[in-house]
């Protein structure tokens, strides 16, 4: 599998978006799924979770610590295992449950790429992946990324000490 300038097409150059895509979930067309390489963990957040009508009922005990984008630990709420189904390919991913903020409703990690055999990049805005007859593609949607972006930008909480938010510029 390999990313030439034609899977360039249809992209916004030059950027340094996010891979962002939707994948089913669940059974679900899921929405801004961030594509990670760098991460090893499956994330889902609420409301992917309370999207799904899962219960914390549903979750296996998960104890151990994670660091969020903002440098905080956070102590994930459980896990669970959903499939993940790309064209006609389906994976069992083992997601942890965060009850964080983050504009994407999962992250989709090394461990489950792996398992598709897939390839992302980020310039190119795909994850390639083998099937029984051809390679399959997931394009990013660079629209995504930019409304998680300022998503994010717009809930951010004041700094300790500070009772409001500064003025929006």
């Amino acid at each position: 599998m390999d990313f030439s300038d034609k899977d360039l097409v249809s992209t916004a150059q030059p950027h340094v978006d996010a891979l962002v895509v939707t994948m089913c979930i669940g059974g679900f067309d899921m929405h801004r799924v961030m594509v990670n390489e760098g991460s090893r963990a499956e994330i889902m957040y609420p409301n992917l979770f309370r999207g799904l009508g899962l219960k914390e009922k549903d979750l296996e005990s998960y104890g151990a610590p994670l660091m969020g984008f903002d440098g905080k630990i956070v102590i994930p709420k459980g896990r669970i295992k959903l499939p993940v189904q790309v064209e006609n390919e389906e994976v069992l991913v083992d997601f942890i449950t965060m009850d964080a903020y983050s504009p994407y409703a999962a992250i989709l990690a090394r461990p489950r790429l792996h398992a598709l055999g897939a390839v992302s990049s980020t310039l190119h805005q795909k994850v390639k992946f083998p099937t029984e007859s051809h390679i399959g593609e997931i394009r990013g949607y660079q629209a995504f990324v930019r409304q998680c972006l300022i998503a994010a930008i717009n809930h951010r909480t004041p700094p300790e000490g500070m009772d409001e938010a500064p003025p929006k510029l």
